[in-house]
């Protein structure tokens, strides 16, 4: 497995990026998709897991970087285009390993890294990037987190386009799990989203990029931008 470094210790890195990536072990991974995909998308932010699938089916390319990958499992499951070239990006080691060992018949590339800094993986190129569940899990608010999109923009192609979704904590409506939950994770530093807005992801990708769509389901911004 290629990596953009030595598989590092989660909290050596940025601390406080670390801090949404370090939940991920492997005891977690195991149920992230039946809880977080299955259980939280339908019934806590009311957005079926489906729709993120679909978000994945419109818009992946024949080369594809995925940052924040959680288990692969939109990857899994997705209609890439025949042979696509893949590679995975995530600050922590166990969800790249995850991942990439559900997907290894397309033999990604991964590297381990921090999305908050520039970024050189010794690829660029990408008909596609996806951002699926992590500005969420990112420190600040959507303004400062925008710097994601400044660090990726230079590894689309023209006319390559970066997707993805996000939990929103202003502007939309939370019912009960979710005002729990949105309270558990954001004090636990899990999440960092109590202000994120659907007018400031707007914003951080309109700076960014030409055109930008985002569609609300639930408490989830659903979005795509091209360069």
């Amino acid at each position: 497995m290629n990596r953009q470094s030595k598989k590092p210790e989660i909290g050596l890195l940025d601390h406080d990026a670390s801090r949404g990536a370090a939940v991920y072990m492997p005891a977690t991974l195991a149920l992230y998709d039946l809880f977080v995909l299955g259980f939280s998308s339908s019934f806590v932010w009311n957005c079926p897991s489906g729709l993120i699938l679909d978000l994945y089916d419109q818009h992946v390319s024949s080369k594809h970087l995925d940052i924040g990958v959680g288990t692969g499992y939109f990857m899994d499951r997705c209609r890439f285009p025949a042979s696509p070239t893949i590679a995975l990006f995530d600050l922590n080691p166990n969800s790249l390993e995850k991942a990439a060992t559900r997907l290894r018949r397309y033999a990604p590339t991964c590297h381990v890294g921090n999305v908050l800094e520039p970024i050189d993986i010794g690829s660029s190129g990408f008909g596609s990037i996806g951002l699926n569940y992590l500005l969420h899990c990112l420190p600040g608010d959507l303004k400062s987190k925008s710097i994601v999109f400044e660090n990726l923009r230079p590894l689309l192609k023209d006319g390559g386009t970066i997707f993805g979704s996000t939990i929103l904590g202003r502007g939309v409506k939370h019912n009960f799990l979710a005002l729990k939950l949105m309270r558990a994770y954001n004090a636990r530093g899990i999440f960092s989203n109590q202000s994120d807005s659907q007018e400031d992801l707007e914003a951080g990708l309109r700076a960014h990029f030409h055109q930008c769509t985002i569609r609300i389901e639930g408490c989830v911004a659903l979005f795509n931008a091209k360069n």
